[in-house]
């Protein structure tokens, strides 16, 4: 099991990122674009500098929602492959099989 403080953490970083997605994306927007004076897009990226680090969508770390292990992530099923392999042997997820040979 990770660190509690970690995954709170995590969490924090997400609700940042939601909150500063669409003020990133339009200040983004203003720097990238090389019609624009090059002052007005200074003063842009001086404003995307100014704001929160964990605003930023990069930052967020992809942990399990079972154990919030940051490591071997299964996007599509949003869990590691240890919690994958425990609630697959005891029949949580529908579909999964163990396999032997």
């Amino acid at each position: 099991m990770a660190k509690t403080s970690s995954v709170e953490k995590n969490k924090r970083r997400r609700n940042l990122t939601a909150r500063y997605a669409a003020k990133r994306a339009a200040l983004k927007a203003i720097v990238m674009d090389q019609s624009r004076p090059l002052e007005e897009r200074f003063r842009a990226q001086l404003k995307l500098s100014a704001m929160p680090r964990n605003g930023a969508k990069i930052r967020i770390r992809n942990r399990c929602e079972v154990t919030g292990r940051p490591r071997a992530y299964y996007r599509k099923l949003g869990m590691s492959r240890v919690a994958l392999r425990e609630l697959g042997n005891s029949g949580a997820v529908p579909g999964l099989v163990k396999s032997s040979w």
